[in-house]
């Protein structure tokens, strides 16, 4: 192994072999033999002159691909796609001449990448059905566990543990709900030609057009895809890629959320990501519990929301029936996109199978702010005892603020209950019936129960046995 040339961190370092591989030459190569394959053997099923032997031998010699070969002709020829018809002609010389027969590039180029987006959208699919099983294990378990609620990142009314994993989950339930959809409207480019008319190929077919439409459907369906679009310039419509990198940049974003409220809740050392035995937090500092993660899963998400505007940007500029300047573009946005989300889900996972809830930590967090939060109860008890609302609010507005400086000015604990004690105008208070957490968090139990039944039931019931095989962090 060289150490002397960059290497890109999302092979070497985060994402799977699994995703690797599906990016990788010899996947990409050899699916472009299958589609010269697939395009012959329709070809001749149609009527063309093409023989068994000359099938035989490109079927013989798919995976055999002799890359310094092509890369040679590739040198001579400034093309890509004849370099490689070349360098198949030359280990298949009885069907040299039918290889690409009446094709264009794209024919091979498109086709082949929308049978790798197909894959990759697969296995991204079943990485996020398993964040999300994971973290509805996490919901049922602290399901009731009562913690301080934050709107605008202040004390807001309280929630438990489980509910806030349910927001986090429903986002991402939301975004297989995308990519489902997008796996579900996806097709083949097929056999469009040179301009999308298929010229090329109703000359082949001596102008039957029943024929050309017979073979864009057989390829098609050879290809795994059961329809096409309808139609194409020269690429299929770059509003594919935009609308994928629209549906990975949307589960980026939800992941981006996740794990920042994981960092936050980390900071009030109320819930933490997994930290093993011997992990190091800090090289100078080593009392330190770094949600590392967390932060990773924030970078990744950051470099997968930002190549969103590669797609739409590529989508604008494609002049008429198409230009050049999207493939090498493309090159880096669609696979990169797709080895970042596929690395931010397994370290997802990895921290939702493993993360830790400090209940009394929680407890005191709330503990403090509960007393502002039960003045409600305090205020409706003090009416039915045949109190004035109007007086009874103003008294507790007036205590809520001296008891909020003693908090933020002198550093001692709330002191608001013990104050409308003394209070004449209040009734006796039951403190301990005042202070129970759980009257104050609605039906936030329940609607873990609900959430966990009605929508992630189903996805279990969908995914539980092709899940992706887990994956163990590298670094």
């Amino acid at each position: 192994m060289s150490h002397d040339q960059y290497e890109n961190p999302l092979i070497s370092r985060y994402a799977s072999k699994e995703m690797s591989r599906i990016w990788g030459a010899q996947r990409k190569f050899s699916t472009w033999r299958k589609l010269w394959i697939a395009l012959a053997e329709a070809e001749q099923e149609l009527g063309l002159p093409i023989a068994d032997a000359q099938l035989d031998e490109l079927r013989a010699n798919v995976d055999n691909i002799d890359f310094a070969n092509a890369a040679k002709h590739e040198k001579a020829l400034r093309h890509d796609v004849m370099a490689h018809v070349h360098a198949y002609g030359d280990i298949c010389p009885q069907a040299k001449g039918i290889i690409h027969l009446g094709a264009t590039s794209c024919f091979v180029t498109d086709n082949a990448d929308l049978i790798l987006l197909r894959d990759a959208l697969h296995l991204i699919e079943k990485r996020l059905a398993a964040v999300i099983l994971k973290l509805a294990d996490f919901s049922k378990e602290y399901r009731a566990l009562p913690c301080l609620g934050f709107t605008h990142l202040q004390p807001a009314q309280p929630t438990t543990i489980g509910r806030r994993a349910c927001l986090w989950n429903y986002d991402l339930v939301m975004d297989l709900e995308e990519l489902e959809h997008r796996l579900a409207t996806l097709k083949a480019r097929s056999c469009k030609g040179t301009t999308g008319t298929q010229a090329s190929f109703l000359t082949l077919f001596d102008g039957d057009h029943d024929k050309v439409r017979q073979l864009e459907q057989r390829v098609a369906e050879k290809m795994g895809f059961e329809a096409t679009y309808a139609v194409t310039g020269q690429t299929y419509s770059r509003k594919i890629d935009s609308q994928i990198l629209d549906a990975l940049s949307g589960i980026a974003q939800s992941t981006h959320k996740i794990a920042t409220d994981l960092r936050i809740l980390s900071h009030r050392k109320e819930v933490e990501e997994p930290f093993e035995e011997k992990q190091i937090g800090s090289s100078a500092m080593p009392y330190k519990r770094n949600p590392m993660r967390s932060e990773r899963i924030c970078a990744l998400a950051r470099f997968v929301m930002s190549l969103q505007s590669s797609g739409a940007n590529t989508l604008a500029t494609q002049w008429m029936e198409r230009t050049l300047d999207d493939s090498a573009n493309r090159r880096l946005t669609l696979p990169q996109a797709f080895l970042a989300i596929d690395a931010i889900l397994i370290i997802l996972e990895n921290v939702a199978s493993g993360m830790v809830v400090y209940p009394a930590m929680v407890g005191k967090h709330l503990g403090e702010e509960l007393p502002f939060m039960a003045t409600e109860n305090i205020l409706m008890a003090a009416v039915s005892a045949g109190g004035d609302r109007q007086d009874l609010h103003e008294k507790i507005r007036e205590h809520s603020i001296a008891a909020g400086k003693v908090v933020k000015m002198e550093g001692k604990p709330n002191d608001l209950l013990e104050r409308l004690q003394a209070d004449p105008a209040f009734p006796e208070i039951d403190m301990e019936k005042v202070l129970e957490p759980s009257q104050y968090v609605g039906r936030s139990p329940e609607q873990v129960d609900e959430f966990l039944e009605d929508v992630v039931a189903p996805i279990q019931h969908r995914f539980e046995y092709r899940l992706a095989e887990k994956e163990e962090l590298r670094v």
